[in-house]
């Protein structure tokens, strides 16, 4: 199933907490989920994650399970999936735009592009995040910029800074491995023109980034300052290391977002 961790510093964690158990029928292969996020939205907590689905003809889908607290239980809400059941979908995340309108921001992967070029793409979410109200609009590929070496779309994450800048963290490969790009919105909403804004993380960026790492999300501390989590090193078999996550204090100056 799908587990949480508790922790009053970052860095002392608790013992894995059960909040979603995979039922006996599941849909999905091997009980695995891709990338579960939790969000709070109008008295509830939503887990956005990802499945290969046995009922959609082996495809990469987006469940959505609901809850009134992130401890759970959780139950699914949209059948199973709440992408588009032809494509194969992974890493969904939520955006509220400013008229109070949800969207989901999700991939469109690779592996089901013609030319293996992996699309981010939003649409509209029901008042209950139980399907999507929109088509799809595509938002930007993923060898828009030049650092990037392959097709990959991933772990996209919507913030708007205090000066209205709406910035998305995404995953994409350079030639050090698995980074945090930024990019933004021109005209600073959702549907606007995308533009790309270089790395924010990259191993050997700075002496202490020893591992690559990736799929980034911003989160507010008790202290109320912010903080940047994502998954390092992306490759055990590669570097011999534990996959974990990886905390980074970052703070907005001059309409930007860097880590300190």
């Amino acid at each position: 199933g799908i587990v949480c961790l508790i922790s009053d510093d970052l860095k002392t964690w608790s013992e894995p907490i059960e909040v979603y158990r995979t039922p006996e029928n599941f849909h999905g292969y091997d009980c695995w989920f891709w990338a579960p996020e939790c969000h709070y939205y109008k008295g509830y907590f939503y887990i956005f994650t990802s499945v290969k689905s046995k009922k959609y003809n082996d495809r990469r889908c987006i469940s959505a399970y609901r809850a009134k607290s992130p401890l759970g239980p959780f139950e699914d809400i949209a059948d199973g999936c709440i992408s588009p059941k032809a494509w194969d979908a992974i890493d969904g995340t939520l955006y509220v735009d400013q008229t109070g309108q949800p969207w989901l921001v999700f991939v469109h992967e690779w592996t089901s592009m013609p030319d293996q070029n992996g699309s981010m793409v939003a649409a509209k979410l029901s008042e209950d995040f139980t399907c999507l109200i929109s088509e799809p609009i595509h938002l930007f590929y993923a060898r828009d910029p030049e650092w990037q070496t392959c097709g990959v779309t991933d772990g996209p994450f919507l913030y708007r800074t205090d000066g209205g800048t709406l910035f998305m963290l995404w995953s994409n490969f350079s030639k050090k491995g698995y980074v945090v790009a930024l990019a933004s919105s021109k005209n600073g909403e959702i549907d606007g023109e995308w533009q790309q804004e270089g790395l924010l993380y990259q191993k050997g960026m700075r002496e202490e980034f020893v591992y690559d790492g990736g799929h980034a999300m911003i989160f507010k501390k008790k202290d109320g300052g912010l903080a940047i989590a994502f998954h390092s090193p992306n490759n055990k078999k590669q570097t011999g290391v534990d996959e974990t996550v990886t905390v980074l204090d970052i703070v907005e100056r001059n309409r930007r977002i860097e880590l300190l």
